[in-house]
């Protein structure tokens, strides 16, 4: 899952930074407004953290510039304002959820989470992903298959794989892919999905991710390998 962080505290959103790449997200940080309004439109991302104390734009007139041009991005205000009204504008101008600041970032985590969950409109109860016979275990990143084997993930395996599990049966582009699970500063060109490709196939089965020539790969939407005829 990808987000993006529009944060002018350097210290709060490296320390947010971090944490939330420990838990698999890839994370875009944007530290004003306007560059956090350019990042928002550009990006599909699964969710937003926005500040309302912004510089150069305030978040307030972020999301509502979104929401006015019809992005939909789940956004979640993160602020230190604790003023009713000002929770009240953040939920007027299209806010998903309200955070006050200090928080914790447990509390954080679960509510993106949610958001996310919410949007994709997936039930993941315990913070378990079914899919295709599978059982991906968000807090410990681990998989376990319809055998009853489990595998440890890689940051990077347990993010692609979570969005292959989201999109079953659908072609996803190696660029689509790489959005998703890597940040902004990630060299494009690279083939590194490739390989993170092959590490899910050895433990989940080559037939699970097939590789369509020239549009990406699709992750199969069964439980077992289509017989052969």
């Amino acid at each position: 899952m990808r987000l993006l962080m529009v944060e002018d505290d350097t210290e709060l959103s490296s320390s947010l930074h971090t944490r939330l790449k420990r838990e698999g997200f890839a994370v875009d940080i944007a530290n004003n407004g306007v560059d956090g309004e350019f990042m928002g439109d550009e990006t599909p991302y699964d969710a937003v953290i926005l500040d309302l104390g912004l510089p150069q734009r305030s978040g307030l007139e972020v999301l509502q510039h979104w929401r006015q041009r019809g992005n939909r991005v789940p956004v979640i205000i993160l602020t230190a304002r604790d003023a009713w009204h000002e929770r009240v504008d953040g939920f007027k101008a299209g806010a998903d959820d309200y955070l006050g600041k200090p928080f914790h970032f447990e509390e954080l985590l679960v509510r993106v989470q949610a958001l996310i969950r919410r949007n994709l409109q997936a039930a993941v109860p315990d913070q378990k992903l079914h899919c295709c016979g599978l059982q991906l275990d968000e807090e410990h990143q681990q998989v376990t298959t319809p055998a009853g084997e489990v595998f440890e993930l890689t940051g990077t395996e347990f993010r692609l794989l979570r969005y292959f599990m989201l999109h079953p049966g659908r072609i996803l582009t190696k660029s689509r892919l790489t959005e998703h699970v890597y940040e902004q500063d990630f060299d494009r060109d690279s083939n590194v999905i490739e390989v993170y490709v092959r590490h899910l196939r050895r433990k989940l089965g080559d037939w699970r991710i097939q590789t369509r020539r020239g549009q990406g790969y699709i992750f199969i939407d069964s439980d077992k390998p289509e017989p052969p005829l």
